[in-house]
Formats: C-alpha cells, sequence, structure tokens
C-alpha cells in the first residue's frame, strides 16, 4: 500500500498508475493513469486529477445469499457433514477473512431423509478438523468456528482441534467445557487474525496491534505468510487470557434448543459468526392473557434445566393468544446480543424464527440511490406525540440517506390490512392492541388473518404485541420489535421515540431495545423478534457508536466512544473524526478517552446523531442541549 488517507488530509501524487480503494458499504475501486490531490474534511473526500481523463470503476460487493443449499438428516454424523461445507463461503483463508467483505454467507441447510452436498460446493482444503462428541448439540455449537476456520467436521471420542501436520488441541471432556472452548478458540483466533492482517493488504496504524504487542512476542511479518493451518497451532499456543482484555465485545450469542429443526438456522447464526450454546432452560407458564411485569425476570430465573429432546416444537403462531404465555430467561452474557432458538417466550433476548431468515433472502436488495420506505401507522390520537414531526424528527433526518416517509392516521381495518401487505422496509405501528387484534377505527383487525405481508421490519408500540409479531414474521416480515405486556402511553411514546433515532442511527434491531432497557426501566416489556441483527439504517460513520462526556476544565472534556459492528459483520474498523486521532480501532471495542477542546468537541458532536451520556444524564448528540458548546 502506498499511501493511506483519513479524515483531514491533503495528499498531492506525481502521474502515474494507481488503484485507489474507497471504504463504503459497497468496495469501489478507482484504477487511473493521472496525478492526483487527494483532500478531505469531515463529510467528504476530494480526488482532484488536473485534467480530464478515462478511469476504470470496479465494486466488491457483499455476498450475502447462500450460493447453494445442502441437506441433512437429523444424525448427528450428518450434520457434521453439513456444517463442514460452511466455509465454501469464505472468499479467502489468508487472515483478511476477519473483516466482514471476505466472507460470504455460508449454504442453506435443510433436513431430509439423506445426506446430499451439491456438486458446486468447494470446501477449503485447510487442513483443519473439528472432532466434535456425536452429540447435536455439539455440532451445533461448532458452526460459527467451522465455518470461520473453514474446518471440516467429525464426530468422535477425545473432542479436539487437529490439523493435517499433527497438531492437537483438547477442547475439554464435558459437553460444557466443550462448547466454552469452541468460544474462546472463536474470539482468540478471530481477534490474533485481526492483527495479523495489519502485514498484508492493510498495513494500517492498528490500536489493538499496539495493546497485543505489549503482551506477546509474534513475527507477524512471518505470520501473514503462514497457512491457515499453522497460524491456528501458533494462535493456540498463546494463553485465551493474553488477549481477552483487548477483543472486542462479541455480537451475538445464540441459546439453541435441540430440535432438529433449528439445524435451518445455522447457516443463518454461522454467517453472524454468533457464539452458540446449548439452552439449558424450559419455557416456565404463568396464567392470563398478559405478558410480564417489570419482575418476571426474578420469576422466570426459577425455571427449571431441561433434559435433552428432540419433540417438536410447539408453533406458537398457530395457538395466538391461548390465554397461558411461556417464558424463559437466557443467562445474562457479556455480548452486545442475545438470542433465543427454540420453545418459548424469551425475556431479555429476541426470539429467532427460521422462518424470519428465509423470509430476509426472498426479499430483493434496494438499489444504494432508493430511499428508505418509512410507514407510520398511528391508530391512537392518544399517542400522537410518538410521531409528530416524524419526517423531519424520528426518521429522514439525515442528508446524506434519503428516506421516505408515509403517515397514516386512524386507518379502517382494510385500510390498515393494505397497509400492511404494501413493500415497506419499516413500519412504525402506533395504537392500541388487545389479545386477537389490531384497534381500527371501525373495528378490530386479527393479524392472524393477515395472510400477505410487504412489511420488511417494524414496531409495533401497542400493548401486548408479541403474537402479532409472531404472526407478521410468519407471513413474510423479517424482524420486529414488539411488548410483551401493557405498557403505559406515555412510557410507550417515551420507549417509541428513543427506539425510532436507535434505528435511525443504524443500530440493529437487538441493539437498539438493549439501549432502551438502559436508559428506560420500561424497555423491559420490550423485545425482538425475527432476525433482531437487522438495520434500517445505516450509520453515518459506518459503525454504530455512543459516547459518554466528561467535563475535566474549563473548556476541556474527556470524551469516551463505545463502539458497535458493522452491519456487515465482526472485524471492521473504526477511526473517529477527530484531528489528533489517525489510528484504526476494531469496531465492537471501547476506545481510550480522548481529551478534547470545546471547539473540537462540538465538531465532533455535529456529525452525526449519536447516544450521548453528559455528566451521567443522557442525550442525543443533535440536542439543543450542546449548543453552549
Amino acid at each position: 500500500m502506498l499511501l493511506e488517507t483519513e479524515h483531514y488530509a491533503y495528499e498531492t501524487l506525481p502521474e502515474n498508475v494507481y488503484l485507489l480503494e474507497l471504504t463504503a458499504p459497497i468496495k469501489l475501486y478507482v484504477c487511473v493513469r493521472s496525478e492526483i490531490t487527494i483532500a478531505s474534511s469531515d463529510d467528504r473526500l476530494a480526488f482532484d486529477f488536473g485534467s480530464p481523463i478515462h478511469v476504470q470503476l470496479g465494486a466488491r460487493s457483499l455476498h450475502e445469499k447462500p450460493a447453494a443449499t445442502v441437506k441433512s438428516t437429523a444424525d448427528p454424523t450428518d450434520l457434521a457433514c453439513a456444517v463442514s461445507t460452511f466455509g465454501s463461503a469464505l472468499k479467502t483463508t489468508t487472515c483478511e477473512r476477519s473483516l466482514p467483505s471476505f466472507r460470504g454467507h455460508p449454504p442453506r441447510l435443510e433436513l431430509a431423509d439423506q445426506l446430499h452436498v451439491p456438486d458446486e460446493i468447494e470446501s477449503p482444503d485447510t487442513g483443519i478438523t473439528i472432532v466434535a462428541p456425536p452429540d447435536r448439540n455439539a455440532i451445533y455449537a461448532t458452526s460459527s468456528l467451522a465455518y470461520y476456520l473453514g474446518a471440516t467436521v467429525v464426530t468422535g471420542e477425545n473432542p479436539r482441534i487437529e490439523t493435517d501436520a499433527g497438531f492437537e488441541y483438547k477442547m475439554g471432556e464435558s459437553s460444557e467445557e466443550f462448547e466454552s472452548s469452541i468460544e474462546r478458540t472463536l474470539q482468540h483466533v478471530f481477534f490474533l487474525d485481526t492483527v495479523t492482517r495489519t502485514e498484508g493488504i492493510y498495513d494500517i496504524d492498528f490500536h489493538e496491534r499496539k495493546q497485543i504487542e505489549a503482551h506477546i512476542t509474534l513475527p507477524f511479518e512471518e505470520l501473514y505468510d503462514r497457512t491457515i493451518a499453522e497460524q491456528l497451532a501458533i494462535y493456540l499456543s498463546i494463553p485465551f487470557d493474553t488477549t481477552e482484555e483487548f477483543r472486542p465485545t462479541w455480537q451475538l450469542v445464540t441459546y439453541v434448543t435441540p430440535n432438529p429443526r433449528n439445524a435451518k438456522a445455522l447457516p443463518f447464526l454461522a454467517n453472524d459468526l454468533s457464539l452458540i450454546q446449548t439452552a439449558h432452560q424450559t419455557a416456565q407458564s404463568t396464567e392470563g392473557p398478559s405478558a410480564p411485569s417489570a419482575d418476571i425476570a426474578a420469576f422466570v430465573r426459577s425455571s427449571t434445566r431441561s433434559k435433552d429432546s428432540d419433540r417438536e416444537e410447539t408453533d406458537e403462531t398457530n395457538h395466538l393468544c391461548d390465554g397461558v404465555n411461556s417464558y424463559v430467561s437466557p443467562p445474562k452474557t457479556d455480548t452486545f446480543e442475545t438470542a433465543w432458538l427454540g420453545e418459548g417466550t424469551p425475556i431479555g433476548a429476541n426470539k429467532l424464527l427460521p422462518s424470519a431468515f428465509e423470509n430476509g433472502l426472498n426479499h430483493s436488495p434496494r438499489d444504494a440511490s432508493d430511499a428508505i420506505d418509512i410507514t407510520i401507522v398511528c391508530n391512537d390520537q392518544q399517542m400522537a406525540a410518538e410521531y409528530n414531526e416524524s419526517t423531519d424528527g424520528l426518521y429522514g433526518n439525515r442528508d446524506e440517506l434519503p428516506f421516505d416517509v408515509t403517515i397514516h392516521r386512524n386507518l379502517s381495518i382494510d385500510s390498515l390490512r393494505q397497509v400492511f401487505a404494501t413493500d415497506t422496509d419499516f413500519l412504525h405501528y402506533i395504537g392500541h392492541v388487545d389479545g386477537e387484534a389490531f384497534i381500527c377505527s371501525d373495528g378490530e383487525l386479527d393479524s392472524r388473518t393477515l395472510t400477505q405481508v410487504g412489511v420488511d421490519t417494524f414496531l409495533l408500540n401497542g400493548c401486548e404485541s408479541y403474537q402479532h409479531g409472531l404472526q407478521l414474521i410468519k407471513n413474510g416480515s423479517v424482524g420486529g420489535i414488539v411488548t410483551h405486556s401493557v405498557v403505559e402511553n406515555q412510557d410507550a411514546i417515551a420507549v417509541g421515540q428513543l427506539i425510532a433515532r436507535l434505528l435511525n442511527s443504524g443500530f440493529t434491531l437487538r441493539s437498539a431495545v438493549n439501549l432502551a432497557r438502559t436508559h428506560r426501566f420500561v424497555g423491559n416489556q420490550y423485545g425482538v423478534v425475527g432476525d433482531g441483527g437487522i438495520t434500517v439504517a445505516q450509520s453515518g460513520g459506518g459503525v454504530a457508536n455512543r459516547c459518554h462526556i466528561d467535563s475535566v476544565e474549563e473548556d476541556r472534556y474527556e470524551l469516551r466512544i463505545s463502539t458497535y459492528h458493522s452491519q456487515h459483520g465482526i472485524g471492521a474498523l473504526y477511526i473517529p473524526y477527530i484531528p489528533s486521532v489517525s489510528k484504526h480501532f476494531l469496531a465492537g471495542t471501547e476506545l481510550p478517552p480522548f481529551t478534547l477542546s470545546r471547539d473540537t468537541l462540538k465538531r465532533f458532536l455535529q456529525l452525526e446523531e449519536i447516544p450521548v451520556e453528559f455528566d451521567d444524564r443522557f442525550y442525543w448528540s443533535s440536542d439543543d442541549f450542546f449548543s453552549f458548546l
């Protein structure tokens, strides 16, 4: 790499042949023979070639859909063969695969009477094998690591990772030890790959490399040229605890019950590099149609551990509001997000439905120039404050990202049915919902009658909307935010506005709800159904983030930035638009504190709308409160 430029750069290059790489949602490449002047500021990057020239343009898009379908029985040995094909989606076996754009989507997985792997699937020959216990839970747990390593998975005794060169690494004796070893290995190896890759295509000033080099001595330049199997052996010679402090917060952990049908979700979980754990809880029932109150967590923690069961999971959408709700409380984790794939209504976690992933595959990708379609329905005038001035407030207030906002009020049954059937990127519903239906101006719309749904994602901000969200997923939606219980109007308005602004700032459905829970107690009554990892809008800086500001002295402030992962996956880079900062940081980490002047802080807050904690109070960077700067 000849040159790298960031914000506030001014560089000149003499006439020559150059290949320019622009980091954007789609990787852009420009090949020119010319002199070049490069100038950048807070919000733009300009190239001046001195005179009119011909340019060659190229692009590398993300591989977001499976290229083939693998069929497998529910037998662990066959499932191991199926999971072994996931690595075929990697675009490289070098450590650059730690970048999201170098990882494609694993093949789909369907249950069948016999194993079938299409001829067009070619798994990489990495020489790495994961020997897993002959148990369905264990195979599920290996999915993300097998995908990332391009490994072959086989069943056998003495769980271990082995390579063709004779290297062996023990993975524990018990099922709990095996799952823990799989998780720690994935995070450890992934992090070290992000450091090693700085010796390759992307030779950058990387903050995490400087941190880890103070604790370990590795010949990264030599290591970069080693095979993936050789790199793995060297990485695993380093204790996990050495890298734990510097690794990013992982995006997702998913608790999965051993039901065979859950295997269909494995390619999608692996695509997210989700940590996968066995779900040990059974659903705990409560009588009555209302969902849990604020203290439900205390109740559901008393649920008992389940024995492994292959019984078919109840289709919750087939007995809507039957008077009994069943809850589970997944364990607290140190990941950004938590999901549950199995029976019951999870509290504090995303209720995954395999059909939601399939719905996402069936939706056509939006053209880059298309506006994001936002539909707002207010069927309760008492909650109108939630959407007032939405076209300039909650949605559509970003100049660089076009929104097409449509607002409906007091819809009839037929009109609301038509709104649900119309294609839209996001539906924000405000109004009353009872145990059976959406309340309309002329009666009730039973969500079970919505056979055609064109809504991609949604926020159903009405009381007890969980079951209705499941119905939308069943009939075509991808993911949405729902409520578990009765929410008072004023609380619903406040939480609805908060979630909407978080989605507008590039947070996933899951992270938006998690942050709402952090800042408003009533947020505990909100949950996510379907694919909660999707976003409604892209973050203005490419990576969703929030910050904490403290006054340290007159006209001086301490800024701490917490970054989330890119909407495209784990492994992206982040650089704050602060004049004194030129280092890159790994997304998903908390950056070291920066001490800024009043003017520099003001400029930073004006770049994009992000959540801000200032002197321990919650604000948005665009709030009038910061006009004092």
